[in-house]
């Protein structure tokens, strides 16, 4: 499957809506954006991997502090198999105290009856700068 210029935005635009809902608390919307069994890999948090949204959610409450502002960028897509699409994209987070931090999403995407959704993310942490 060859993915259109209209599959390549949908996608953009679903993987940025995320730092909007998000950085609203409309968690109750995240189902725009993931399947109802959605796997999370939350492990540099400390968290595990977590699989549906309610469980998301759950993680997504479990965490003190929230950044005040989730920014995507760099978003790459690449065709996978079985009509999936992978996404890797870096998110940078604004805390409250201007404190900030750098993840990159890694997403396995599919289409369905609602449009694209994300099946499979994973959250990494950037802690480590590159050594020259």
């Amino acid at each position: 499957m060859a993915l259109t210029a209209s599959d390549r935005q949908a996608i953009t635009n679903l993987i940025n809506m995320h730092g909007h809902l998000t950085d609203q608390g409309e968690f109750e919307r995240m189902d725009e954006l993931f399947t109802p069994d959605a796997e999370f890999d939350l492990s540099d948090f400390g968290l595990g991997v977590r699989a549906g949204l309610a469980a998301m959610n759950d993680a997504i409450n479990a965490i003190a502090e929230h950044p005040v502002g989730h920014h995507v960028t760099n978003i790459v897509l690449s065709e996978g198999d079985n009509g999936t699409v992978h996404v890797i994209s870096k998110g940078i987070g604004i805390g409250m105290n201007g404190h900030c931090g750098s993840v990159v999403y890694e997403d396995t995407l599919r289409a369905g009856p609602a449009g694209w959704r994300i099946t499979r993310r994973a959250i990494r942490l950037r802690r480590i700068p590159l050594q020259a």
